[in-house]
């Protein structure tokens, strides 16, 4: 479980094709803290660390073909930026909502445009996840924590603050960038309960 309040940015150092998918590595300022087997999400989706370098400061995911089918980490090249945060410890603030890493679907930005000192950021909206969306309600967007300001029948509109563009790989935001959605857990447990067969 994770709360979508990104904790580092992480740089890829290698993306390498494997038989059963790929195996991502990553350097992260937390890499010499993580232990075999942990959970971390990588823009938003939930990977499994699978070897760690302390003296590169570098962990490992294994990618199955799966997770590169459903997420934007097949995107991914040497020197990309990445949203960061490791699992939620009992205890800790929920600052964001709840999320788990469990991406819904891949989308892509329509408009990025600074307006002020902030950001307006569109994103397309697949018309089978419409149904989870509220405005002022939650989204999370590459493990992005956000608030939906604004709800059209095609697209979502969220404004974006100078703080988090500076600590998430926003700051390489562009339009037609493909990103990772996972809607409110809540929403969909609610629609599951009200009957629907889906």
């Amino acid at each position: 479980m994770f709360t979508g309040i990104v904790e580092s940015r992480g740089e890829v150092a290698a993306l390498d094709p494997v038989a059963t998918g790929a195996r991502l590595v990553v350097r992260a300022p937390f890499a010499a803290d993580l232990a075999i087997g942990e959970s971390v999400a990588v823009n938003g989706a939930c990977l499994t660390v699978t070897a760690i370098d302390p003296a590169a400061g570098t962990a490992a995911f294994d990618l199955l073909a799966e997770t590169l089918r459903v997420t934007n980490l097949g995107d991914l090249a040497a020197g990309h930026s990445v949203n960061l945060e490791r699992a939620l410890a009992i205890g800790d603030r929920l600052s964001g909502h709840f999320v788990q890493g469990h991406i819904d679907c891949v989308s892509h930005i329509l408009a990025w445009q600074p307006v002020g000192q902030d950001h307006r950021l569109d994103i397309a909206l697949p018309s089978e996840f419409s149904r989870y969306l509220i405005r002022k309600g939650s989204i999370c967007v590459d493990g992005i924590s956000l608030t939906v300001a604004d709800l059209h029948y095609d697209h979502f509109t969220i404004w974006i603050i100078p703080h988090t563009v500076e600590v998430t790989n926003l700051s390489a935001a562009a339009v037609g960038k493909r990103v990772n959605l996972e809607f409110d857990l809540l929403a969909k447990y609610l629609e599951r309960l009200g009957g629907s067969d889906e």
